[in-house]
């Protein structure tokens, strides 16, 4: 019986590694689970945050959204879209609701109308970028940045992934606003570490970078576990709960063991939007406009996104495209629209991805790994909670290394490429956004060479692009001058 049933494992097994590449690209089935692990570990905080920020908002008529249903539906279409993102375009790439597009769900369009309207705006927008997918729009304005750009996009994101675990993790804080200081940031409270938060994070990103270095086999997912270990006992001794609560609490997942482990998830928000009644509640310019920044947003910040994790990956062809383009940009064209008919905001790409390929995931095994995690967390979410950002930033700051790296791969000797990636690096960090700094490179470049006679280096493309971007930045004065 044991020797009939290895030849079908085995085949099993082949037909695995042929459908996702995994020998082709130089992996392994372990790799890649761990990979999807680890992804799972660093995006799994958007169970919690997605519900929090959307159920801080109140629509039109006074209404929220309940904060149960939210987080069963993140899971839920999480799982669902980062599952086909693995199985159509075969790359390590997970999606989940998307932050930014959450909060201007929330607090800019949803007061304008129902939930239900601000959601069929969400499905509408995902229906748009689709069908720019589907005619070659979007892929062809990818082909059009430049690849020294494009190198750019994934440094500023390496950047941009270590400032967000820094601040998850209580290392960087936000001075408060006060008259004597001009400082926007500051190193933990008061200039000073005095936090266990902290001090457990400082302690498990050196357990990381010590088995990282030495190149211990899941280093990444090892540090995140053994954090979160440190952080439960340390909780356990001290009894910090949330910094919501008391300062010098945990950012937000309060690493205690749950008292429930699992719970049926509530999926009453589902199919609950409307795709026509908002252009005649807000008016259709006031639609339209919500439409547009909509779908700027997710048309960026998805290009750099899959730009970073396949430059992590080392899956970018000589043109800068990760494999199967087409393909990538089509499911989170679907995701975005499907975000909207769950209630639960526009979803998109995670740049958190690339800490799986750090770890060594470089198919779309990883991503259905990733995809079936989410879909479990529908019903364990108390243990998805366990892992605090302390412990899950870990993997952000090593991505965000690795990802650094590429910077050498920019011509610093030519300003005209030079200066537009260097905003594009620094403003991604600094102003908490892929597509501002995305933006900022686009815009200078077109500057710069027509500046100095080169405007035939530019593909015809990034005027358009550049026009868009010019759009998007003045959206403000814009929405203002409409409403």
């Amino acid at each position: 019986m044991s020797v009939e049933s290895e030849p079908g494992t085995g085949t099993a097994k082949k037909a695995l590694d042929r459908f996702f590449e995994i020998s082709q690209r130089g992996s392994t089935m372990s790799r890649e689970v761990r990979g999807g692990f680890v992804t799972f570990f660093t995006m799994a905080y958007i169970v919690v945050l997605n519900p929090l920020i959307l159920a801080g908002g109140v629509d039109g008529s006074g209404a929220r959204l309940p904060i149960a249903a939210l987080a069963a539906g993140t899971a839920l279409v999480a799982g669902v879209m980062t599952i086909l993102m693995g199985v159509v375009a075969r790359f390590p790439l997970a999606l989940a609701a998307g932050l930014g597009v959450n909060a201007l769900v929330a607090y800019e369009i949803a007061p304008e109308m129902t939930w239900a309207d601000a959601m069929g705006l969400v499905v509408i927008e995902g229906v748009l970028i689709a069908i720019l997918v589907l005619t070659g729009l979007r892929t062809a304005v990818f082909k059009a940045v430049p690849t020294q750009l494009k190198t750019a996009i994934g440094v500023g994101i390496g950047l941009f992934l270590m400032i967000i675990g820094l601040v998850d993790a209580g290392f960087v804080h936000r001075v408060p606003d006060a008259a004597n200081t001009t400082v926007p940031v500051e190193l933990g409270l008061g200039g000073k570490l005095v936090t266990w938060p902290t001090f457990v994070f400082v302690v498990g990103l050196m357990i990381t970078l010590v088995l990282f270095v030495r190149k211990v086999k899941g280093a990444i997912l090892i540090g995140i576990l053994s954090t979160t270990v440190i952080a439960i006992i340390v909780e356990a001794i001290a009894g910090l709960g949330p910094a919501v609560v008391k300062p010098g609490g945990w950012s937000l997942n309060v690493p205690a063991l749950p008292e429930r482990i699992i719970d049926t998830p509530d999926l009453s928000l589902i199919g609950k939007f409307n795709v026509l009644d908002s252009w005649s509640t807000a008016g259709p310019l006031v639609a339209l406009m919500f439409v547009f920044t909509l779908l700027v947003t997710d048309f960026f910040d998805t290009m750099g996104t899959m730009v970073a994790v396949g430059q992590e990956g080392g899956l970018l062809d000589a043109d800068g495209m990760p494999p199967r383009s087409t393909e990538i940009l089509l499911v989170d064209s679907v995701a975005a629209a499907a975000g909207g008919a769950a209630s639960v905001s526009s979803n998109t790409s995670y740049v958190e991805s690339a800490s799986g390929v750090g770890e060594g995931a470089r198919t779309g095994l990883a991503s259905v790994v990733t995809g079936v995690l989410f879909l479990v967390a529908m019903f364990f979410a108390p243990l998805v909670k366990v892992v605090p950002f302390e412990a899950a930033s870990t993997a952000l700051v090593v991505v965000g290394f690795l990802m650094m790296t590429a910077v050498r791969q920019i011509d610093w000797t030519d300003y005209t490429i030079a200066l537009p990636a260097f905003l594009t690096v620094t403003l991604m960090p600094f102003t908490y956004s892929i597509s501002n700094g995305i933006g900022a490179g686009v815009i200078t470049y077109v500057v710069l060479k027509v500046a100095t006679g080169r405007a035939r280096e530019i593909h015809p493309m990034m005027y358009g692009i550049a026009a868009l971007f010019v759009l998007y930045f003045t959206r403000g004065p814009l929405e203002s001058w409409i409403l």
